[in-house]
């Protein structure tokens, strides 16, 4: 895509946490981001005042935009760090060394130490992680250490050199916070079982502690030591962080492939994802046309096939939306109904779904004329049309029991509003509330001057109302000799479009709701309404304001409507100054007048 098309496609963006992808011209990742709103961030690449000249450099390699949503913002923080680690863009230099989030690290030894590392040995350790940041880290290990009396010291701790008496008792032995395995005096049973509770709590049990931790700040605030239950408060408080989700899967999720799926009537999309130690590091939404003689099952398994052969894909686990009738040698299918697993679906599915929307709003701002064909394209089926209805035009009439009757005539070009075509009605033959007879009137007057001065007629003509207004307006059109096409827009009790009527039948055609072409039909009935509506109002004040001048002595003909010539509306003048008015009209009548106007009710 070109810089214009790009500027083009960002208001469609999904206003989600998430991680961007920058493409060059060769499809080269060349930098990867994470944001809180995805379309405030890449926007904010394309502003005319960029902060540096190396993002300037960077916004001109750009050729293509590719996105992940996640849930939160962490989320993306964890995926981001895992695609900067795929691809090594060239213009990410943060974490491009091979630095990395820290982990919680039970280390595979006699008397396990727990540790915060960033870069952690594969030695047969448990790694418990990503954390967002090195903060949260150390604070779990505090609150580890604050409930379990673990070693903190680096000590050999083998089973002869503690029987050897090597070691001596440090200063965590005597206040409490570890029970000196290495002088023997903790047995190795007692020490492994903290070390399976921690285990459990690392990996999201953590009901009972916070359920202990809150009965003791409690039984603390109760003997009014706060400050020792202010320090459990804050313990609460990390527990809490801790029980959300910081990682996009838990760690053991490794090796598994991701896969959605969704269609609409020309094509189907797939999302891929493969995880690895619990982090997402590929992502890929990708679209193929429908095949009407396929199933969804033929379809995804088929994709299944090509996709992990495009990615290179050895995992031994696939999850999927539903159950396939087809197996893979090697390979566990699973379909999750609840659980992490599920929550990566999940994610999975949202990507894909958001990528067909997506899809959409791109492909009309990059080419409204396309959406605008296809839309009039259905119209055009739906009224049996001969030609496309490039001209459209509505009628709408406006009264108040019968007083100040008006109507109105909108115009839609190419399905967009026409606004110097529209028309006001001021009705002259009609007295009383009788739309019928004042939609005659409005469409004689109309397509008869329309046929005297050779104007071009519209392709199909839209009536707000019923049966009623559709056949007058038919009547009024056989009689001038024009063959165009009516049709009735209904509403129900709601005063909401309901129903379209065509033909000479006035048959009832179904339309799709929040279909484009019943989104068009809609906006040209409310844009008609609001035009006969604020046309109405503007006349009934103008007769109000004119009423109450016609007793002001001296005011005649001239003087009203030079000063609603002057004032344009009638708001205006009823707020006017004593001094504006007298600018007009002078000095003499300008008191009249205001004083007619501002009389206290």
């Amino acid at each position: 895509m070109t810089l214009d098309e790009i500027k083009q496609i960002l208001p469609t963006l999904p206003e989600s946490p998430g991680c961007y992808k920058y493409l060059d011209d060769e499809g080269r990742v060349i930098y990867v981001g994470k944001a809180k709103n995805l379309r405030k961030r890449v926007s904010s690449y394309f502003q005319k005042d960029l902060p540096n000249a190396k993002t300037k450099l960077l916004v001109r390699q750009i050729k293509q935009i590719e996105y992940v949503v996640v849930e939160t913002e962490s989320d993306a923080l964890i995926l981001e760090n895992a695609l900067i680690k795929e691809h090594q863009p060239r213009y990410n230099i943060l974490l491009k060394d091979g630095k990395t989030y820290p982990e919680i690290i039970v280390k595979n030894e006699p008397f396990p130490r727990v540790l915060v590392e960033r870069r952690a040995s594969r030695d047969g350790s448990l790694r418990f992680g990503p954390y967002p940041s090195v903060q949260m880290a150390r604070a779990t290990l505090a609150m580890i250490q604050d409930i379990y009396p673990i070693r903190t010291c680096s000590l050999d701790l083998s089973p002869q050199k503690i029987l050897d008496g090597r070691y001596k008792e440090c200063l965590q032995y005597h206040i409490k916070r570890c029970k000196a395995p290495c002088i023997g005096a903790q047995a190795r049973a007692d020490y492994d079982a903290n070390i399976r509770e921690i285990v459990s709590l690392l990996r999201g049990d953590l009901s009972t502690v916070i359920e202990l931790y809150r009965e003791e700040m409690l039984r603390l605030a109760e003997e009014l030591r706060f400050e020792e239950a202010q320090v459990y408060k804050e313990r609460l408080e990390h527990l809490e962080q801790y029980q959300v989700k910081h990682t996009v899967a838990p760690h053991h999720i490794h090796n598994v492939d991701v896969f959605s799926f969704d269609r609409d009537d020309r094509s189907i999309y797939v999302n891929y994802l493969h995880i690895s130690q619990g982090m997402v590091n590929k992502a890929q939404t990708v679209e193929y046309k429908a095949q009407l003689d396929e199933t969804d099952e033929e379809l995804l398994a088929s994709m299944i096939l090509e996709l992990r052969r495009r990615f290179d894909s050895r995992a031994r686990e696939i999850i999927l939306p539903f159950v396939l009738d087809w197996e893979l040698s090697g390979v566990i299918i699973t379909v999750p109904q609840r659980g992490d697993k599920k929550r990566l679906l999940e994610l999975s599915e949202r990507n894909v779904r958001q990528y067909r929307v997506d899809k959409y709003k791109q492909a009309e701002r990059l080419n409204p004329d396309q959406r605008m064909m296809q839309t009039l394209g259905e119209l055009k089926e739906l009224l049996s049309l001969d030609r496309l209805p490039l001209h459209i035009e509505c009628f709408d009439n406006s009264n108040i029991q019968g007083s100040s009757p008006v109507a109105a005539c909108i115009v839609f070009r190419r399905a967009v509003p026409s606004k110097k075509d529209y028309r006001k009605y001021h009705i002259r033959s009609v007295e009383g509330a009788d739309d019928y007879a004042s939609m005659r009137e409005v469409a004689s007057r109309r397509y008869g001057k329309m046929q005297q001065e050779g104007g071009g007629i519209p392709d199909l003509i839209l009536v707000d109302g019923g049966k009623g207004q559709m056949g007058v307006v038919q009547e009024v059109l056989q009689e001038l000799g024009l063959d165009i096409p009516v049709a009735g827009l209904a509403k129900d009790e709601r005063h909401q479009t309901s129903e379209l009527l065509c033909g000479l039948s006035m048959r009832s055609v179904p339309v799709r709701h929040q279909s484009p072409t019943f989104r068009l039909l809609e906006q040209i009935q409310s844009e008609v309404h609001r035009f006969a509506i604020s046309f109405h109002r503007d006349v009934r004040s103008r007769g109000q304001v004119a009423s109450k001048l016609d007793y002001v002595r001296g005011i005649g003909p001239k003087t009203k409507d030079q000063l609603l010539a002057s004032f344009k509306s009638v708001k205006r003048l009823s707020e006017a100054s004593e001094s504006e008015l007298a600018l007009i009209v002078g000095a003499k009548k300008a008191r009249l007048i205001y004083e007619a106007l501002h009389v206290e009710q």
